[in-house]
């Protein structure tokens, strides 16, 4: 097993589901991925494609055959291992050297789609995606922040780096925080159903992440799996009182929430408020869900 880098773009023609599939041309990539079956990459997005740099990090599955061009396959990921890092990291380090200690910095394998990379380069990257800024959106809501800043032990390629590795990454606590932390930022503290920014001490917000699809059902951990929504409403949106439809419409279920409680919960305009970028808003196919099996209106 190998790990690698796997570019990404907005603006592709191939057949990709982000955090779903990876679609690549069996000529040049596939004897490439299949080594990465079973292992984990990271995914970048360059300027032209969007510009997030490297900015997940996912597990491959299986490769399957494109039953509708025999020269390209896919890359099946495993869709609950995905975690956004909380910081995107351009190609270049501050230094000006690269993160990918064996890319060319012009032709060669810099315009290569899928680049295998040694164990210090995908923990060197990893640890820098997972870092966080110092800022109130980050501190956890309640308790004791003394050492919070501080952190976790980070992963190195010294055996044994597999075990390591998949402590680190797969680790239910680490995504919970660091879900929660990105959630908090990306909507600036604010309820996304409410439109309120209530803050403690310290500036903390009160706002929690929600997950659309639950981690129960393979949910990711990624920015458009989530929501920021205060106590009472992530209550509510987890046992199907509220969801959340395509156009920002917030779906309150018909005859079980008062209609006093609705007006002091909800905003007056009945739509959600959700990040300016589009790729970090809601994926439609997670509130599909949501909406199908959740929701009881």
């Amino acid at each position: 097993m190998s790990k690698a880098v796997f570019i990404e773009s907005r603006h592709s023609h191939y057949s990709d589901r982000p955090g779903e599939v990876y679609h690549f041309p069996n000529r040049s990539y596939l004897s490439l991925v299949q080594q990465t079956i079973g292992d984990w990459v990271i995914f970048y997005e360059g300027r032209r494609g969007g510009g997030r740099g490297y900015h997940r990090v996912q597990k491959v599955e299986a490769i399957i055959a494109d039953p509708a061009d025999p020269t390209h396959s896919f890359a099946l990921l495993d869709r609950s291992s995905a975690w956004d890092f909380e910081t995107e990291l351009p190609r270049e380090k501050a230094d000006g050297s690269l993160w990918e200690t064996g890319l060319a910095r012009m032709g060669g394998n810099n315009t290569s789609a899928v680049r295998l990379i040694p164990d210090r380069d995908f923990a060197a990257i990893v640890n820098a995606g997972l870092s966080y800024p110092r800022e109130p959106d980050t501190l956890p809501r309640e308790g004791d922040i003394s050492g919070f800043y501080d952190p976790p032990a980070p992963f190195t390629p010294q055996a044994p780096q597999s075990i390591e590795r998949e402590h680190v990454l797969t680790s239910r606590l680490l995504r919970d925080q660091s879900f929660s932390r990105l959630i908090r930022r990306t909507y600036a503290g604010r309820c996304a159903f409410s439109g309120l920014e209530l803050r403690n001490g310290g500036g903390r917000p009160e706002v929690e992440a929600a997950h659309i699809l639950p981690v129960a059902k393979r949910g990711p951990d990624t920015v458009d799996n989530g929501l920021a929504l205060s106590g009472t409403l992530h209550w509510m949106f987890d046992r199907g009182l509220l969801s959340l439809a395509d156009d920002q419409s917030i779906l309150i279920a018909k005859g079980r929430i008062a209609e006093d409680a609705v007006q002091r919960l909800i905003l007056p305009s009945g739509k959600a408020i959700l990040p300016s970028r589009n790729v970090d808003r809601p994926n439609p196919a997670y509130l599909a869900w949501h909406r199908q099996h959740v929701f009881k209106g």
